[in-house]
Parts: C-alpha cells; structure tokens; sequence
C-alpha cells in the first residue's frame, strides 16, 4: 500500500542569544523549503520569552514564506495586556494563534492566574474566538496531563476548549502509535470533530527528552529505554532516532493521520530526514533553478 505523503509542520522556540538566533534561522533555512502547513513559535514557562516570541513570528511571517502560528498563554498578564498581543499580531497578518494556559515560572509551586488575567485556557480560547480574526490551535494529551486524573479528563476538557472556539488540538508528544489512537477514539466518543494532529518529537538526545516525557506525563515504555541503552553505547542514537520516529510516522499514517507537527527543538537534521522517509522533500520552483 502506497502512502500519501502528509501535511507537516514544524514547532520553533524563540532565540535568546545572538547564537540562537542564527540556530533557528539555519533551522528555517533547512525546514522551510519542505512547505510546512504552518510553523509555530513558543513562550517560555511564565511567559519569559514574551517578547522574543512576538519579534521571531513577525520576522518569520514577513521574511520566509511560511504561515505563522503564535503561540499564546495566560500566565502572568493580564486579559488587555493578552488581547492586546493577539491584536498585534492580527495587523502584522498572522492570523493562527495556539492558545495554551502555559507553565507556570521556574520555581512556582502550579499555576495561578494573574487578577486580571485569564484563568484558563478555556478562557483564552473564547476571548480570542470572539474577535473573529483567529484560527485557533489548542494542546491535546494523548496521554494524562501530570494535573489530570485521567485520561477522560483530558477528553472533556479538550471538548471544553473546542466548544469555546478551537478548531484543531495538536497533541503533546508519544512514543507509541496506540497512545494516540485511544486517544482519537475517546474524542470521536466525545463528540469532538475538531482536527487532532499528532505531535511528534525526534529524539536528538534521548537523556534531555526522557526528562521531557518524565515532567510532561508521557509514557516512557520499557522498550524504548533499553533500546536507546544499548544504542548510546554503540555510538547509534541518531540512527535509531530517524528509524523510530519514521516508523511511528508510518503508523500513523496507516491509520488514516494526514498531517503531522513536529517538536524540533531547533535542530533541523533529524526532522529533515524523518520527512524525507516519508515523501516530504524540498519544494524547488523553476524560478530557483534557473
């Protein structure tokens, strides 16, 4: 059975150095030409990039190519300060936004709400349906949110976020294709028709992404620890890598999954050639050539 190739795109976070800058500029560079659905571009915990955030979607949007997702959360604003944000970012033509409740700062014991700010994403996601100027993205947990009793409660309040105006969740990241159909199957049962894109994470390294799955709830099967054991010692981390996220790609797609949103940590290579396993290559136009 021959495949479709699927609709991509890539998530970015905002550069904090003069390094970083030319590290997610490169990045670009490699990803853009594979014609992403659209990229997206993070908050810190506690909304500490804020700003590095708004000036890296507007000169993406205006030098690249590329539609332009901003990410935007509640944490430590208020509800004009955020409204005032997204308006910005409405007369700089980016029109997609993926409203988050976001992590709370470094330190902080959970999440609180500012006084006058938003105090939930649910929230967030019905101020910004309500100016009309939005197509809205939400986050989705195939697996338990670490605050979430279960699965189910992840569910209803997708539902919730949905029924206040999104129009697509992109998940946080899995290891296994299953995680994420259950999940699909518990939000067809649920009534939700929003679009729900897998979010996928190659694995650079896998020491920094286990901490990652550890903190976020993602389950970590056994499996999966001693295979990147035993390829860590073989000096063959890289090469698993591509081969694992090119196969639970190709089992999404055989399960019907038409776009896929990948978490690249601004590191182009491993996504790139993920891509190129899957049919996503660079988009040449005769003009380029001539």
């Amino acid at each position: 059975m021959t495949l479709p190739t699927p609709n991509v795109s890539f998530e970015f976070f905002p550069p904090q150095s003069l390094e970083a800058s030319f590290r997610l500029w490169d990045t670009l560079g490699t990803l853009a030409p594979l014609a992403p659905e659209f990229v997206s571009v993070t908050y810190g915990a506690g909304g500490t990039t804020r700003d590095l955030t708004h000036d890296a979607v507007k000169t993406i949007h205006g030098n690249y190519g590329v539609n332009v997702a901003a990410h935007l959360t509640c944490v430590d604003a208020t509800r004009e300060d955020t409204l005032a944000i997204s308006d910005s970012y409405a007369q700089a033509g980016v029109t997609r936004i993926v409203a988050l409740r976001g992590d709370p700062p470094k330190g902080a014991s959970g999440f609180r709400p500012h006084p006058d700010g938003f105090a939930s994403s649910v929230e967030l996601v019905e101020a910004l349906a309500q100016t009309g100027k939005f197509d809205i993205a939400v986050g989705a947990y195939p697996e338990p949110h670490p605050e979430a009793a279960d699965l189910q409660a992840c569910v209803d309040y997708l539902k919730r976020k949905v029924d206040a105006g999104a129009t697509t969740a992109i998940t946080q990241f899995f290891f296994e294709t299953s995680s994420f159909l259950r999940f699909r199957d518990a939000c067809a049962a649920a009534g939700i028709t929003a679009q729900i894109i897998p979010g996928i994470l190659p694995v650079n390294n896998w020491t920094r992404v286990r901490g990652f799955a550890s903190r976020c709830g993602a389950v970590i099967p056994t499996w999966l620890d001693d295979a990147y054991a035993a390829a860590i010692r073989d000096g063959r981390e890289q090469l698993l890598s591509t081969a694992l996220c090119a196969e639970l790609c190709t089992e999404l797609l055989e399960e019907g999954v038409k776009d896929l949103h990948f978490y690249t940590l601004n590191s182009p290579d491993l996504t790139r050639d993920v891509c190129a396993a899957l049919g996503v290559t660079p988009r040449v136009t005769l003009a380029e050539v001539a």
